[in-house]
C-alpha cells in the first residue's frame, strides 16, 4: 500500500499541528494507509524530509486554493521522489458543506443565525488563486437564505474587517464569518479579533468531510500508475 502524505502549509500556532493530526487519524481510519504530514513552512518535518523516506507516495495538498504552493512548490518537491500529487481541495462541494456545518455551530453558540455572512479565505495574488474561496461563496450562498460575500486575510481585498463593515453599513446587524481556512494560525487569530462580528466558524481540517475528500483523492491516485508530480483527480 502506498503511503499518503498530507502537504500542509504549517503554522507557528501549536493548535495547528493538533488539528492536522486529527485529520491524519481520520484519514488513516478511512483508508488503512500509512499517513504522514509534511510541512511547507513554520513547522517540521518538512515536506522534502518526509518524502525522502517515502518514495512513490501519494501527496495530497491540504490547501483550499490553487496558489503558488499547490501549483509550483509541492510538484517541484514531489517529482524528486517519484510521488503522485493530487489536486488540492479548492472548489469541492464537500468543503462548502463543512464550511456550512462550522458556521451553523458558531451561530448556535452565539444565540441564533446571522443575517449576512463573510467567507474569509487566506488570499492569493496569483491568477486563479482565490477561486477556491469564490467557489465556496457561491456554494454556501445556495445553502443559506442570507447574503454571502468573500474576504481575504492577505494578498487580496477586501479584508475581513472591511467586508464586515460594509455589510453593517448596508443595515445587516448579525454578520458572521465563515472561516475558509484549514487550521488555526495567525489568520484565524486575526478573524477572532475582527470587530462587530456575530459569530466566527472554526477551521475545516478536522471536519469529517475534509477527511472524506482526502481519502477519495488518495484512493484514486493510489489506484493509478505513478506519474511524477502531476495532478491526479
Amino acid at each position: 500500500m502506498r503511503d499518503l502524505v498530507l502537504a500542509v502549509h504549517g503554522s507557528a500556532v501549536p493548535e495547528a499541528g493538533a488539528t492536522v493530526e486529527r485529520l491524519a487519524d481520520a484519514v488513516r481510519g478511512l483508508t488503512g494507509a500509512p499517513v504522514a504530514v509534511g510541512h511547507l513552512d513554520h513547522q517540521t518535518p518538512s515536506l522534502p524530509y518526509v518524502l525522502a523516506d517515502r518514495p512513490g507516495a501519494v501527496v495530497v495538498p491540504l490547501l483550499l486554493g490553487d496558489g503558488y504552493h499547490r501549483t509550483v512548490d509541492i510538484p517541484s518537491v514531489a517529482r524528486h521522489f517519484d510521488c503522485a500529487v493530487t489536486r488540492g481541495l479548492s472548489g469541492e462541494h464537500g468543503v462548502a458543506l463543512a464550511l456550512y456545518d462550522r458556521l451553523r455551530a458558531a451561530e448556535r453558540a452565539a444565540g441564533g443565525p446571522a443575517d449576512a455572512v463573510v467567507v474569509a479565505g487566506a488570499g492569493s495574488s496569483r491568477p486563479g488563486g482565490n477561486e477556491g474561496t469564490l467557489t465556496a461563496v457561491r456554494q454556501l450562498g445556495t445553502l443559506l437564505p442570507v447574503p454571502v460575500t468573500a474576504a481575504y486575510c492577505s494578498a487580496s481585498e477586501p479584508a475581513p474587517a472591511e467586508a464586515v463593515a460594509r455589510l453593517h453599513a448596508c443595515g445587516f446587524r448579525r454578520v458572521a464569518v465563515a472561516t475558509h481556512l484549514l487550521a488555526p494560525g495567525r489568520f484565524t487569530r486575526a478573524l477572532a479579533e475582527v470587530p462587530d462580528v456575530w459569530a466566527v466558524g472554526e477551521p475545516l481540517a478536522d471536519h469529517q468531510r475534509t477527511a472524506g475528500l482526502v481519502a477519495g483523492r488518495y484512493a484514486r491516485a493510489a489506484a493509478a500508475p505513478v506519474v511524477w508530480a502531476r495532478a491526479a483527480a
